[in-house]
């Protein structure tokens, strides 16, 4: 009899265990942090937290003030598709098969193989409730996991609809943590619409619904350092440019209100960022730095502490950080890291990069001029793998920069710097520190060869890490005629 008293004690010790340990784990579930991914269109530095005098974005320099503001932070491609590819997978466009867009009609999609472990299917899995409000833009569509969905495609203007969206997602009576891709289309062109369905001018919309309230002209900006190309109809465009970025500051302090509002703020892990540099010459579409550079903002309740960090970093970052924040393992190995090690004040993160490559392939179907960049901070060095036999694209969304150069002396800067961009040769070095703006190419100098050929090393050393394939010609053929244009 005392032999079962003692066996039931036992037992009912152990229910009690199990329930305490239960509790626990479910406590644990519980802490784990929201998830919300902010990306702007075509944004690059061009915000005053990031040094630009001509812009005035206090409610983003507000986060900034509260995150961790990285001062060279990289897209995988700038070009829409690819890049937002390696925010899903953690993986650079090479690798997770997103070459160009998706609306490029030839294909390009995230490999088979991936779709399972896209983020917001592996969040799913693991219990998040997830979203996505504004732009997707990367394939499959249908295989993204995702319980709510606003403005499929190419998302809204309306950046007040937009927050509305948020703010009822955000109060939906559910204890899951939730994860929000939250898509802003500002600062991308638009079309103008022309009678009988014809394609018209691309332009920069300066108002939207009243926003943004103060609008800026021509007489108010200078033009793009890195184009030089002064002009009325390149200053308009620039006024226009900063019109819409203003307008997306304004969205992100009525975003701020909301997650203040429902009590979301203090387990929040948020992340802001550029989906890649602004929709002119020289910089989206191109592997210059106004192409690949971005903002990159970081708030991990906990975990970083506000300051400004000279780390390395990049979007492929984003797919591990947002796992290890949900304390999810990675479905397997991927190209990006997690931010943590980095996210503090003070941290020695001896191991962490010591630089930096983005990409290209494609754009739209035409032209396939893939190319790889890599950084150090200081040095840039470009390989241009089709330099010789094809030419790159010289224009994006109806930039006639290129074109505005040609009317220069032969012998000017920008228009040198112009034809350099599309006939480059198979390597361009520049020093950022002296020649931020990439006009002067040092490669083949004698004074640099030391810097050329270090970061030629890292550039193969990467390229093997990541089995990217591109340097094999005969791949490179087999992906030019799989990914043809249809006539």
């Amino acid at each position: 009899m005392r032999g079962l008293l003692m066996c039931r004690r036992w037992g009912t010790l152990a229910v009690v265990l199990v329930a305490i340990v239960s509790r626990a784990v479910i406590a644990r579930a519980d802490e784990r942090p929201n998830v919300l991914l902010i990306t702007a269109d075509d944004l690059g530095l061009q915000l005053s937290c990031y040094g630009d005098s001509y812009a005035d974005t206090p409610n983003i320099d507000r986060l900034a003030n509260r995150s961790v503001r990285f001062r060279t932070a990289y897209v995988s491609q700038a070009s829409c598709s690819p890049s937002r590819s390696s925010m899903f997978t953690g993986l650079y466009p090479h690798g997770n098969g997103q070459y160009g867009l998706l609306n490029a009609n030839v294909g390009f999609r995230v490999h088979e193989h991936l779709v399972d472990s896209l983020l917001p299917n592996v969040l799913k899995d693991h219990g998040y409730r997830t979203g996505i409000i504004g732009k997707l833009h990367v394939g499959p569509e249908k295989e993204f996991a995702f319980d709510v969905r606003h403005g499929e495609g190419f998302g809204s203007r309306d950046v007040r609809l937009q927050v509305d969206f948020a703010r009822k997602f955000l109060r939906q009576d559910d204890d899951a943590p939730w994860f929000l891709m939250f898509n802003l289309f500002d600062p991308h062109v638009a079309r103008q619409r022309m009678p009988g369905g014809r394609r018209g001018p691309q332009f920069f919309p300066d108002t939207v619904k009243g926003l943004p309230k103060n609008v800026l002209g021509p007489e108010d900006v200078v033009p793009w350092p890195w184009q030089q190309i002064d002009t009325p109809e390149q200053r308009t465009k620039i006024a226009g440019y900063y019109n819409c970025v203003h307008r997306i500051d304004a969205a992100i302090g009525m975003l701020d209100d909301v997650l203040q509002q429902t009590g979301n703020w203090d387990n929040t892990l948020v992340v802001f960022l550029g989906d890649h540099g602004p929709p002119f010459t020289r910089g989206k579409t191109s592997c210059y730095e106004s192409g690949l550079r971005v903002p990159f903002l970081v708030r991990w309740p906990g975990i970083s502490q506000p300051h400004v960090s000279d780390r390395l970093v990049s979007s492929v970052d984003i797919y591990p950080t947002i796992l290890d924040a949900a304390g999810i393992e990675l479905p397997s190995p991927r190209h990006g890291r997690s931010l943590r090690s980095v996210l503090a004040a003070q941290n020695d993160a001896a191991d962490w990069r010591q630089t930096l490559v983005g990409e290209f392939h494609y754009h739209g179907a035409t032209p396939f001029f893939p190319r790889r960049a890599i950084t150090d901070g200081r040095y840039k060095l470009i390989n241009n793998l089709r330099a010789g036999e094809a030419s790159a694209i010289d224009s994006v969304d109806g930039d006639s920069a290129y074109a505005q150069a040609q009317t220069l002396p032969e012998n000017h800067p920008a228009r040198i710097a112009m034809e350099r961009l599309k006939n480059p040769p198979q390597w361009e070095l520049y020093d950022l520190e002296n020649d931020p703006i990439e006009f002067h190419n040092l490669a083949g100098d004698a004074d640099v060869s030391d810097v050329q050929s270090r970061l030629q090393r890292s550039l193969h050393q990467w390229q093997k890490q990541t089995e990217d394939p591109f340097g094999d010609v005969e791949f490179r053929n087999t992906i030019e005629q799989r990914y043809q244009a249809k006539p």
